[in-house]
């Protein structure tokens, strides 16, 4: 019996972006049933309301075995509703944001190829919610740092460098300056290094390591980079540039029973309808759902499929240097798909992710 994922389309080329990792999971003859539901800028605005994610979606996000979302837009103005995505990840409790940065072979990387993982602590920090107007000219946010909620990300990043066998966590923070906040979450992370005594954990401060990522990023090749949520946020938008697009990052939010699966990338709505935007990001999450949920052959079948369509270089959107749209390079994607999963053997030497 197949496994059921909530679907969120989501706001200005989500839409598409969805349509076209959905005719990729067709090509695999998955038996996951995608039960669609609202949420995002676009329903908020026609329905209004405190959240951007209507109740029956709340039920549907209950009763599923994932969430696959596609790009959403946030309203900015002061005491409108929190992101889809943060909204997910804290009634979940999915601590850890991953975003592999990885060179694709055959596409040029602009500093040369870099393959290592950010993994970032979704829940809390700067994200808290706790941002007050105080008065006219005063405004405060409270950047909110837990022992759990650093335990949990930590043990997850140590995980992963064991996972992948690489020898390096790299913790960035700002400890010299916030020395409570981050003084906290760099003191869980070396309690944490002590269960894993083969992985070295290294402190870089986020300022240094910055710089370090457009000076000579491949010194962090085969090392998971840890943080807290806002640093995180910007370093992996940072990072994305070093493969040549942020639209080849995927992502996926974990926690201890339920994971939420997004592109890295925002809703793009100036290209809304436009069959424009790189669907990789999108179609490689969705892949990586279908792992988490069991089904590897088919998550393989679409990772070596989209890596050989964009080292071909045929059938790619403008950003990858190519002239194909959306649905022409994912339709290319579900051509190689169907005949990787033919041909199984040719899927044995390939890794996940």
């Amino acid at each position: 019996m197949g496994k059921r994922v909530a679907l969120i389309r989501g706001d200005g080329t989500g839409p598409e972006l969805v349509d076209a990792m959905l005719t990729v999971m067709k090509a695999t003859g998955t038996d996951t049933e995608f039960i669609q539901c609202e949420a995002g800028l676009e329903w908020w605005e026609r329905n209004g309301g405190p959240s951007l994610i209507p109740d029956e979606t709340w039920r549907i996000l209950d009763e599923t075995n994932a969430c696959f979302k596609g790009p959403t837009t946030t309203p900015w103005t002061p005491g409108s509703p929190k992101s889809v995505a943060v909204s997910i990840r804290q009634r979940y409790n999915l601590f850890a944001n991953v975003r592999p940065v990885k060179t694709f072979p055959g596409h040029h990387s602009p500093l040369g190829d870099v393959d290592f993982v950010c993994v970032r602590e979704a829940t809390e920090g700067m994200y808290s919610g706790l941002d007050f107007r105080l008065s006219k000219d005063t405004a405060i946010g409270i950047r909110k740092i837990t022992r759990q909620a650093s335990q949990k990300v930590s043990e997850f990043a140590f995980r992963e460098a064991e996972r992948r066998k690489w020898n390096k966590v790299v913790v960035v923070n700002k400890s010299n300056i916030l020395k409570e906040t981050d003084g906290l979450f760099v003191e869980v992370a070396h309690e944490v290094a002590k269960s894993h005594p083969g992985i070295i954990l290294e402190e870089v401060f986020i300022d240094n390591f910055a710089q370090q990522l457009v000076k000579n990023p491949q010194l962090y090749n085969e090392h998971v980079i840890l943080s807290t949520n806002l640093f995180m946020d910007i370093i992996s938008e940072e990072a994305s540039g070093l493969i040549g697009s942020i639209g080849l990052v995927y992502s996926a939010n974990f926690g201890e029973t339920y994971a939420m699966f997004e592109p890295a990338h925002g809703s793009s709505p100036k290209y809304k309808g436009l069959n424009k935007v790189n669907p990789t990001a999108t179609i490689l999450s969705g892949a990586w759902m279908l792992e988490y949920i069991g089904e590897k052959s088919a998550s393989k079948a679409i990772f070596k499929a989209t890596t050989e369509v964009i080292s071909e270089g045929k059938k790619t959107t403008y950003d990858l240097g190519g002239s194909a749209g959306t649905r022409e390079m994912a339709e290319e994607i579900a051509l190689k798909v169907r005949k990787f999963l033919a041909e199984p053997a040719q899927l044995q030497s390939s890794s996940v992710r």
